[in-house]
């Protein structure tokens, strides 16, 4: 049915779902998986010139991808105890839902699982939702775990 399923995660409790579903999922039907993350390494709030030095900018977007190459690591680890065939892709400086939808596309995966924090109303407006625009956006089928 599925034979390359791309997995993606942030690293929270919320995300977890998304990766354990994905992986039991790809080792039933004996799927190599692509296991993604997004560093965020652009300063929250830190528009215009607001008396940032740019080594600040540095040591934050270096936190944000060790921090993103950690996850990719655990879940690596998980893959490869469970038999599982998985590559890693870490990626910075793209919006979340444009990584995976495009990453997918590149791997030729042929379904996306992630999770969703199921926000609705004005936080989902607020904060915005990576699982709907990736649902809104990706030519190949995404499952959702909540």
């Amino acid at each position: 049915m599925y034979r390359h399923i791309l997995i993606s995660t942030d690293g929270s409790e919320v995300a977890q779902k998304g990766v354990d579903h994905g992986l039991a999922l790809a080792k039933a039907l004996g799927a190599a998986t692509t296991l993604v993350a997004v560093a965020e390494t652009v300063l929250p709030y830190a528009a215009g010139d607001v008396g940032l030095s740019a080594s600040l900018h540095i040591e934050y977007a270096d936190s944000r991808n060790r921090a993103a190459e950690r996850i990719l690591a655990d879940v690596k680890g998980a893959a490869d105890r469970a038999g599982i065939a998985a590559e890693t892709v870490c990626l910075e400086n793209i919006a979340p839902a444009v990584a995976i939808v495009e990453t997918a596309g590149a791997r030729d995966c042929d379904l996306i699982v992630m999770s969703s924090h199921g926000r609705r109303g004005l936080r989902r407006l607020v904060l915005g939702s990576v699982t709907a625009e990736v649902l809104a956006t990706s030519p190949i089928p995404v499952l959702v775990v909540r």
